[in-house]
């Protein structure tokens, strides 16, 4: 499974680890992933999301899963949340 946010599409990052003789090694830094379930106001149905602890803040920051993938552009997106996107407008839509 890919360490990569569903919602922000934030991934892993490359450094190094420093000793105090200043010798470099490579390391990884992974995004704090979570396992999460948000609710679609929109949709009266919930969905499950790999999603890192800052992508969290930021979709309760925009008011909830419907606004945060309205707002957000395709790129950043999973498959799975471009799925709820398209289903999301739909619904907009049809009502």
């Amino acid at each position: 499974m890919s360490r990569i946010c569903e919602l922000t599409g934030k991934g892993r990052q490359v450094g190094h680890n420093v000793s105090h003789a200043n010798n470099k090694t490579k390391r990884v830094f992974l995004p704090n992933l979570q396992n999460v379930t948000l609710l679609s106001e929109g949709l009266d149905r919930s969905f499950k999301f790999r999603v890192s602890t800052h992508g969290l803040r930021s979709v309760e920051h925009n008011g909830g899963l419907d606004n945060w993938l309205l707002k957000t552009s395709d790129a950043k997106l999973s498959p799975r949340a471009l799925r709820v996107k398209r289903d999301l407008k739909k619904a907009a839509a049809a009502a």
